[in-house]
């Protein structure tokens, strides 16, 4: 990042850099203190050529390793300045229900971007048997038809294309490549993987961290269905976007209001709570919630509310204000492209990456969440997970676990074991009203893969690589992470032990009281200053209605008064001393 300048000066202007979704393309941008995040994302579109840009997004993460979305309706130097270098990474952010309603073909190329990076890191989970049909389908489209001179032995073992890319998946996904792809061209097989893709329960959900009221490790997807939850590899609630009254958070806890018509006469409310590993990782998981309900189910983007949540008595809260057209108004924009199809510049990608490409920092899932401080529910249902027996590519209970993107693709020729409960857990979710959840969605079998609790499975961005020195600013003070080294945790500090027992009491008067004078007095000063001074600046705060009635019922009678008092003081003193 440029050095930054006087905060007078406008046109100073700021470098960042945005990964691609080839990991082997980087765009580098320019952008000024006034811009906001929509001219960062329009600039991408641009350069990407692609004109259907409100399905896309560029996702950063922060100095504490939190990620967001780059809000376009913020400047972009208030989201980023904590970061050095700035860098995003350009995603799919809202994925299209039905990816063939799109009207470009480039742009249903990078939904199939996204969706590889996906199936290789893990988010898109599916049966050994789906996996290797759409590993088969990225084969022939990097390769073109299977030619037996050059594709000899395990040519595919040298491709990234699965998380879990054991030795037995690849000779399936050679076998279909061989026998069922030929003839395919490049397009053919990025529709017929789109095709396959989009019918996928986990189609279009980035998995977030939570735990229920028990303590169990759960993850909860978000996409255009609604909000779904997952435990080991089965899918347990599905909270419909029809059926969800209200999305709000407390702290740590994501709660989600649902309204159920289980009766045509009677309709019945339960509250279900989440505990999340932070406080920024609560308001992420709230935001996109909302974001994605309000996209997928208004009529038109001037209807979307005006969101607040998170507040306490010490806190206003987060206040969220969706900006952007909806889905429905882009799909009802029938008018011309004006244009022709643009050509897309299809490359290899799956046995290169670029050395020079600087990735994101992954964001850490605390060890202990602790438990839901909501009332607890009776309800309960079979969730176990069967653990698979052998390695047989039929096996529907083959483990494949996801991870971050940042990670190399280790899994496929590691040994890992999934550590698996004898006892069937409890099904996620907390509610108000015992045992009103409705029975656990169990439409996807066992054969799909498995979430992993590790430090980064949710985050699909990666450490920071090989920053430019360009891009260093001298006043950020964020250190800059690299590939493979951990910032030192300090020693845990010994909790002293009081002498005195009452070192531990709280007295709310002694913190209330002097808090309420400083700020009725901080008050007071401010309107003195407002209403007797005449600095132009102040004008239009002076002019304003309520000052002009503050000024008539209260301030001139009480100025008068105090100025009468103290009168009738000095003219008594003046006649003391004269006598």
């Amino acid at each position: 990042m440029l050095k930054f300048g006087s905060k007078s000066d406008v046109n100073s202007t700021y470098k960042c850099t945005v990964r691609l979704l080839e990991d082997t393309e980087i765009l580098e941008c320019d952008f000024q203190i006034h811009h906001k995040g929509k001219y960062l994302v329009e600039h991408v579109c641009r350069q990407l050529n692609l004109i259907e840009k409100d399905y896309f997004g560029l996702r950063y993460v922060d100095s504490s390793k939190q990620r967001h979305w780059l809000d376009p309706a913020k400047t972009i130097i208030k989201q980023v300045k904590e970061m050095d270098p700035v860098l995003f990474s350009f995603r799919v952010k809202f994925y299209p229900p039905d990816p063939f309603r799109l009207k470009e073909e480039i742009t249903r190329y990078q939904v199939y971007l996204q969706l590889k990076r996906d199936l290789l890191h893990g988010r898109l989970y599916c049966t050994p048997g789906e996996a290797a049909l759409l590993g088969a389908y990225i084969v022939q489209a990097e390769l073109g038809d299977y030619d037996p001179e050059e594709h000899i032995e395990n040519y595919v073992s040298e491709m990234k294309i699965l998380l879990k890319q054991t030795q037995l998946i690849e000779e399936k996904i050679m076998e279909l490549h061989q026998t069922q792809m030929k003839g395919q061209s490049p397009e053919s097989t990025e529709t017929n993987f789109l095709r396959k893709a989009c019918t996928l329960d986990t189609y279009g959900i980035d998995p977030h961290p939570v735990k229920d009221h028990r303590g169990n490790q759960l993850y909860l997807g978000i996409n255009h269905l609604g909000i779904l939850t997952f435990q080991g590899s089965r899918k347990t609630h599905h909270f419909r976007w029809a059926e969800v009254h209200k999305i709000n958070y407390e702290g740590k806890m994501f709660i989600i209001h649902i309204i159920y018509n289980e009766d045509p006469r009677t309709k019945k409310k339960h509250t279900v709570g989440f505990k999340c590993p932070t406080g920024a990782a609560c308001r992420h998981v709230w935001r996109c919630a909302i974001e994605q309900m309000l996209f997928f189910t208004l009529p038109s983007s001037s209807e979307a509310p005006s969101v607040v949540s998170g507040g306490s008595f010490f806190s206003w809260g987060t206040k969220f204000r969706y900006s952007g057209r909806v889905e429905r108004e882009i799909l009802e924009d029938i008018g011309p492209l004006r244009r022709e199809e643009p050509t897309i510049n299809r490359a290899s990608s799956l046995r290169r990456k670029a050395s020079s490409v600087p990735a994101t920092p992954s964001t850490p899932i605390a060890s202990d969440l602790g438990y839901s401080s909501l009332p607890r529910s009776n309800h309960s249902a079979d969730c176990r997970l069967d653990t698979a027996a052998g390695n047989d590519i039929n096996d529907p209970a083959l483990p494949l676990e996801p991870v971050a993107e940042d990670q190399e693709v280790k899994a496929r020729t590691a040994d890992e074991t999934i550590p698996t409960d004898n006892e069937a857990p409890i099904c996620n979710g907390v509610t108000l009203d015992t045992g009103l959840l409705k029975e656990p969605d169990q439409s996807l079998s066992t054969s799909e893969y498995l979430f992993r609790d590790s430090v980064d499975h949710s985050s699909s961005e990666s450490q920071l690589v090989g920053a430019s020195h360009s891009h260093r600013s001298s006043r950020s003070q964020t250190p800059v992470l690299r590939a493979g080294n951990k910032l030192p945790l300090p020693p845990p500090r010994p909790s002293p032990v009081p002498t005195n027992p009452r070192s531990k009491s709280f007295s709310l008067l002694r913190v209330f009281i002097p808090s309420f004078l400083l700020t009725a007095l901080s008050l007071i000063v401010i309107v003195i200053i407002v209403l007797e001074t005449d600095y132009e600046v102040l004008g239009a705060i002076r002019r304003a209605p309520e000052m002009v009635t503050l000024r008539r019922i209260y301030y001139e009678p009480i100025k008068e008064y105090f100025k009468a008092k103290f009168s009738s003081k000095v003219s008594n003193t003046r006649t003391a001393v004269e006598a």
